[in-house]
């Protein structure tokens, strides 16, 4: 396992130079960042765990909100340090996205960096599951089967049809969740996208919709999705649905 991660904070601060150390010397590979989201997305081969030190919670509002979305997209595994009042403001900004680590300031860095170890660990067993991207244009019923898959998947989530095919431009995922019913462009409008480009066009497909009436049922069948799952499915039976599919997927290659 490398234990790579981001580091955000000011260099120039006591505290983060004192952090950056212990991590180090605990065997970290530390990427240090000012809170800048220029500075962030211009790192090359970016670590998925990142750990941000708050000195000044009203000067990284910004950061923050890019945060929430990387947070609520899988994209990254976030820990941050900062006082009580810091940490209840992150909390209430991601009130649907678990903090990794929480550490309160003046931080035993040495307590962090053993607890940074854990979070290690715990991300290099997320990034082993198999990547499922979910494209619901309602941010609620995307928050809402992240819930029901994370801690089984890596779960990313976007909320529109062209939204999913620039994400897929750049990632690769192993299952897609695809919202029949969306505007602009719809479910079928983006299956058939996916299906006419030869990067996307072997990714299975199982839409989500509300609709389960025949008419509507036999429509999204014609189009040949590995699967059609209801809304109103329990949370086990959407879970089991997906497991299901894998379980064959991998028999296929004994």
């Amino acid at each position: 396992m490398e234990k790579r991660l981001v580091l955000v904070g000011d260099a120039k601060s006591f505290m983060v130079s004192s952090i950056s150390k212990e991590l180090k010397d605990n065997g970290f590979k530390v990427i240090q960042s000012s809170c800048n989201i220029n500075a962030l997305n211009a790192i090359q081969d970016r670590p998925s765990v990142f750990l941000v030190y708050i000195d000044d919670f009203g000067e990284m509002n910004d950061l923050f909100i890019y945060l929430k979305d990387s947070t609520l997209e899988g994209d990254i595994s976030l820990s941050i340090i900062g006082s009580q009042n810091d940490i209840d403001r992150v909390r209430s900004l991601m009130p649907n996205t678990p903090l990794a680590a929480s550490f309160l300031r003046p931080v035993n860095v040495k307590e962090m960096a053993l607890a940074m170890e854990k979070v290690m660990v715990a991300e290099d067993e997320r990034m082993q599951n198999k990547k499922i991207l979910v494209v619901d244009d309602d941010g609620t019923m995307l928050r809402t089967i992240k819930s029901w898959l994370e801690g089984h998947y890596q779960v990313f989530m976007v909320n529109s049809g062209m939204a999913a095919i620039t994400f897929l431009a750049k990632n690769k995922v192993d299952l897609i969740l695809l919202d029949y019913e969306m505007p602009v462009t719809t479910g079928p409008q983006v299956l058939e996208m996916l299906r006419s480009e030869p990067t996307t066009a072997h990714i299975p497909v199982m839409f989500l919709t509300n609709k389960s009436d025949k008419t509507s049922v036999m429509a999204a069948v014609d189009l040949k999705p590995e699967k059609y799952l209801l809304k109103t499915m329990k949370p086990m039976e959407v879970l089991r649905s997906i497991n299901e599919y894998f379980e064959k997927e991998k028999a296929k290659s004994y």
